[in-house]
């Protein structure tokens, strides 16, 4: 069955149709190219954007305010939203295996109350503590972090109901909807961004902050098209559902006031943990300036810079890989709530593993690729910079763990092991304050990344540990493959840096176009090698199912 076909059925057939390793590849499909082409579009608008905003050492200023004015948006966001389209989700899903349709459509009227008043409680506590906040971030005026950081308070308003609905599209096991939202309100965030920024800097000649702002206020427009097109899509599904709910069997009878109870009770987990990364990021633009003016003979301007580039340039390429997780973990978890629902352990135990093989099947050659091919990626997003460069190439390794996180910590709470869940972020949590300070010492602006790697490995390892325990999935198997795709991907990275200095001797490193084709080919050229010995070992056969080993048939691939 096609994804197209899949996506088109009835929504509350689907589940029926389609094994449970069939969903989580049609449904990470959809939500990994939605993710990705989401965040290229992040990472490539600032190429016009910093041209636009003014001379190199005025646009990296800009940068880093713009990140500055981002970074605590984004734990306001999980505050208000994080948790909620995986807790609706899982609850829709769980009553829906139950033949409780009407129970989930409660549960998506409550949600959606819930979310509204959250909504304003967080813009509110957002816009009062934006001068606080930006007084101690590193390097800005406080006045033009606190219009920044106001600007984007706006959009917690609408947000929050925009993921309820995500969540109770995704709790019916249709990824195709979120995903093509999740690609509108990039886009039309993008765009408005970019016409602010041309308006105000080139046509009028407008203030950096104001053109920073303005820039900020784009994630309300964004907002504002993709809850737009969700509502039209439950709309056009309305007689569908409404038909589900007819047949439903009525003999769960939950109160208002349990809904809420449970909306939240599911939500505040999903919420911290889905917060993680985000909190990471805190302790860097809490800690990163003043532990820098001790340990390094950097100048202000320098920490501030370094920061940017940090926080914003590499953080934004890397989120492109990571994105591949997060669209796993958001596909996992109705998935895993249902089985929990039938009490069936073994396929339970098989969709984890499932879910851990097909998770290094492709972070394994994306992230290391990305640290091979780094000089031209960062080459063409933000120009020829040897520091930028090497921050990409650490932060590559740092994302695989990011990633993992992100899927775990889903996981877990899909699983009802919440507690542990938050105890191994916590406990990650306190081993990257420890090392904060003596890993800038050593790696300077690297330490950031180095002792996320620290307190992100030591977080995922608690998980994975835990997971084993409750579910027993054969970690042998798990081992052997994983093996066997780095062995793979070794054999990608020395043929993708074969290429990529070959192609250096007659191309210009600092040239944009000749770093684009160096990258499109080294990296076109490993991932060939990688699918090939995918397809010749059979991994991609047993990963991926019948489909592949007839592509691997059609190649004359023996």
């Amino acid at each position: 069955m096609s994804k197209d076909t899949v996506s088109d059925n009835k929504i509350g057939q689907q589940t029926k149709e389609l094994s449970s390793k069939d969903k989580m590849i049609s449904g990470s499909a959809w939500m990994t190219g939605a993710s990705i082409l989401s965040r290229l579009l992040g990472a490539l608008y600032i190429i016009p954007w910093m041209a636009w905003m003014g001379n190199p050492s005025v646009a990296a200023s800009a940068n880093a305010l713009y990140i500055i004015g981002y970074t605590p948006y984004a734990l306001f966001l999980n505050i208000a939203t994080a948790g909620v389209p995986s807790a609706i989700a899982k609850q829709v899903s769980y009553y829906n295996s139950l033949n409780e349709y009407e129970t989930s459509q409660k549960i998506y009227r409550k949600g959606l109350q819930v979310m509204a008043i959250t909504g304003v409680v967080s813009a509110l506590i957002m816009y009062v503590a934006a001068p606080l906040i930006a007084g101690s971030s590193p390097g800005i005026s406080v006045d033009d972090g606190t219009q920044v950081i106001r600007s984007l308070s706006w959009a917690l308003l609408i947000i929050p109901c925009m993921s309820v609905t995500r969540g109770y599209i995704q709790g019916h096991h249709v990824m195709k909807y979120s995903a093509i939202s999740q690609f509108i309100e990039q886009l039309a965030r993008v765009i408005f961004m970019l016409a602010a920024v041309y308006f105000i800097r080139q046509i009028w000649n407008g203030s950096v902050v104001n053109a920073v702002s303005a820039s900020t206020f784009g994630a309300v427009i964004g907002a504002v098209f993709s809850i737009g097109y969700l509502f039209y899509i439950i709309w056009r599904k309305k007689p569908e559902l409404d038909e589900h709910a007819a047949q439903s069997l009525n003999k769960v009878n939950i109160s208002t006031n349990e809904i809420f109870k449970s909306i939240i009770r599911t939500a505040i987990p999903f919420i911290i943990i889905g917060s993680g990364i985000t909190l990471f990021q805190m302790i860097d633009q809490f800690t990163f300036q003043q532990i820098m003016t001790r340990v390094s003979d950097f100048t202000p301007k320098e920490i501030v810079d370094s920061y940017g580039i940090a926080s914003g340039n590499v953080n934004k390429l890397i989120m492109i890989v990571i994105s591949f997780g997060g669209s796993m973990a958001i596909t996992s978890v109705p998935l895993i709530s249902e089985l929990i629902a039938k009490n069936d352990l073994k396929k339970l135990s098989r969709q984890v593993s499932d879910s851990l093989q097909l998770f290094f099947f492709i972070m394994l050659p994306a992230t290391i690729g990305m640290a091979v091919v780094a000089e031209p990626l960062y080459t063409v997003f933000y120009g020829q910079n040897d520091f930028g460069t090497n921050l990409l190439q650490v932060a590559s390794f740092m994302s695989l763990f990011l990633g993992l996180f992100v899927l775990m910590g889903s996981t877990m709470q899909a699983a009802n092991q919440t507690r542990p869940a938050l105890w191994a972020l916590a406990i990650g949590l306190v081993v990257k304050l420890a090392l904060q300070y003596p890993m800038l010492a050593i790696a300077q602006t690297n330490g950031m990344f180095i002792s996320n790697i620290f307190g992100f490995g030591v977080t995922v390892f608690l998980m994975l540990r835990k997971m084993y325990k409750v579910t027993h999935f054969n970690i042998g198997l798990l081992l052997r493959r994983v093996l066997l795709m780095v062995i793979l991907t070794v054999v990608m990275a020395i043929v993708t840096f074969a290429v990529k200095e070959a192609l250096y001797l007659v191309m210009h490193p600092e040239n944009r176009l000749s770093a684009l084709l160096v990258m499109g080919v080294s990296a076109g050229m490993g991932g060939i090698v990688y699918v090939y010995a995918s397809l010749k070992t059979r991994l991609a056969d047993r990963l991926l199912g019948a489909r592949v080993a007839s592509l691997r048939t059609k190649l004359h691939i023996k």
